[in-house]
């Protein structure tokens, strides 16, 4: 099949209404999900003359696993040798990393440091060293109780020794996410929210979508749909595996606590599994978690008084200083586990139709090797791509604290006033950042998605101070609706 030939024009960005009808409306992809992981397949799908669409069943991008993670950028270094994610990962930290810089995209190298507090554990480390040379990472080193104690003085008592880990990063996953989106839509991709699939068609030459706002027609079918990409299989007729949710339970500790650690502190896996890390994130704080339960209820992101107990009981063997400081926030994440520890990947050539399953909590660090895998996957299953061309470019407003914020940017100031007005003081998020979002190629649906772009209502207080004018001035925007900005917003 031949791409159709087309300008690489902006893409509709549509929440309500009517989908696209009538003859020529057909899509030769249409990506379901609009997570980390749909939102890079349908960014590399956009780098060719194909008519594209990015369906998803919130009303917003990145609104399911993706936004509520441990928000690293892994090496893979810890990944089973041999498994499609190692080398997904592998690759995937190379391009994200390169792409954060191209676009904005707050990261750090922070390192990891894999810290041993008994012999058993410390026995266990040049095996993870060798494990992590099998992975393609060959600059891990064993270091001694000296030296980790200098590295990390706020250490609680009996750790012994460490797997220092360089490469190891933390990112800003809401904003890899809203990167990928905004520039696979201004590149040409149609991006439709609140449009949940409820039946699948499959058929020669199109497949028939049907959801709540409609039908769509394509000619190859992408399932990106995270805890739900086994019953999105099932709607095509396909049962391979079966998703788990895995609930990880998060602590997120205020500001003043950013001085106690240096690293991304990892446990030593144990034969329970891989334990709770400490780290520091991209936006100042410092982040206990996660637990690892798995559950039946594939929407039971609520967290509990037992989690928190748990996690703070660690923690504090960890860091003990830690539970000194303030907790400002507590959510919780649901992972697709698929009782294999590999991805569920597959193209399915008589279908037209790709599954992207069981991606865990890798997605992330994977997502741009992802994207090129499916799109080669795709092209297996019979679609011509044609020839490539380049991506509109987008430059993504920082969220990040080790990267200039405009409430500290006196010449932008100067020109826009808006940006030296704080709205958020807990995060320093100003009237001009608020607006620029609401004003962006991909507004948010809401205020949680407005917070998402901006860090308004994130910070100490939750809101309580800043949360009626954040509201009054979303409400002030109106209904949310595309608009092209040049940088991002």
């Amino acid at each position: 099949m031949a791409g159709s030939a087309r300008a690489a024009a902006p893409g509709e960005v549509t929440r309500a209404g009517p989908l696209p009808s009538g003859g020529d409306a057909a899509y030769d992809v249409v990506v379901v999900g609009a997570g980390v992981v749909g939102t890079a397949i349908a960014r590399a799908l956009a780098r060719h003359p194909l008519r594209i669409a990015l369906v998803e069943a919130a009303n917003d991008v990145g609104d399911g696993t993706s936004k509520a993670n441990t928000a690293i950028l892994h090496t893979g270094f810890d990944a089973v040798p041999g498994t499609l994610e190692a080398r997904l990962v592998r690759e995937g930290h190379r391009l994200l990393t390169a792409y954060a810089r191209e676009t904005g995209i707050p990261v750090e190298p922070l390192g990891a440091l894999l810290v041993a507090r008994d012999e058993q554990q410390r026995d266990a480390l040049p095996g993870l060293a060798g494990k992590a040379g099998r992975n393609g990472h060959h600059g891990t080193r064993i270091i001694g109780a000296d030296e980790l104690t200098s590295r990390e003085p706020h250490l609680g008592p009996g750790a012994l020794a460490a797997l220092d880990v360089p490469g190891e990063s933390i990112a800003c996953p809401w904003t890899t996410v809203l990167a990928y989106a905004t520039q696979a839509v201004r590149s040409g991709v149609d991006l439709h929210l609140n449009c949940r699939v409820k039946e699948v068609r499959p058929g020669d030459p199109h497949h028939r979508l049907t959801t709540r706002r409609g039908t769509l027609r394509t000619r190859l079918l992408v399932n990106a749909c995270g805890l739900y990409a086994d019953a999105f299989d099932a709607l095509v007729g396909r049962e391979d595996f079966t998703v788990t949710p895995r609930r990880g339970q998060l602590l997120v500790f205020d500001k003043f606590a950013r001085a106690l650690v240096r690293h991304i502190l990892l446990p030593v896996p144990g034969p329970l599994g891989k334990g709770v890390l400490v780290s520091p994130t991209v936006y100042g704080n410092v982040m206990l978690g996660p637990t690892a339960e798995d559950l039946d209820d594939k929407t039971a992101t609520g967290t509990t008084a037992e989690g928190i107990a748990g996690l703070l009981e660690q923690g504090g063997r960890v860091l003990p200083a830690l539970l000194d400081e303030e907790v400002t926030a507590v959510y919780a994440g649901l992972r697709a586990a698929t009782g294999q520890e590999d991805y569920r990947i597959a193209a399915h050539h008589a279908l037209r139709y790709v599954t992207v399953g069981g991606i865990r909590s890798t997605g992330l660090s994977a997502s741009l090797a992802i994207a090129e895998h499916v799109l080669g996957l795709l092209t297996d299953c019979g679609l011509d791509p044609g020839p490539e061309r380049p991506l509109a470019p987008v430059r993504m407003p920082n969220l990040g604290e080790a990267f200039p914020r405009p409430y500290r940017d006196a010449e932008l100031i100067a020109r826009e006033p808006d940006f030296g007005a704080v709205v958020c003081h807990c995060e320093r998020v100003t009237r001009g950042e608020i607006r620029a979002a609401l004003a962006s190629t991909i507004p948010p649906g809401g205020l949680d998605g407005l917070r998402r772009r901006t860090r308004a209502r994130g910070g100490r207080c939750q809101g309580n101070f800043c949360g009626a004018e954040v509201r009054a001035l979303f409400e002030e925007a109106g209904p949310p609706t595309r608009k092209d900005g040049g940088d991002g917003r």
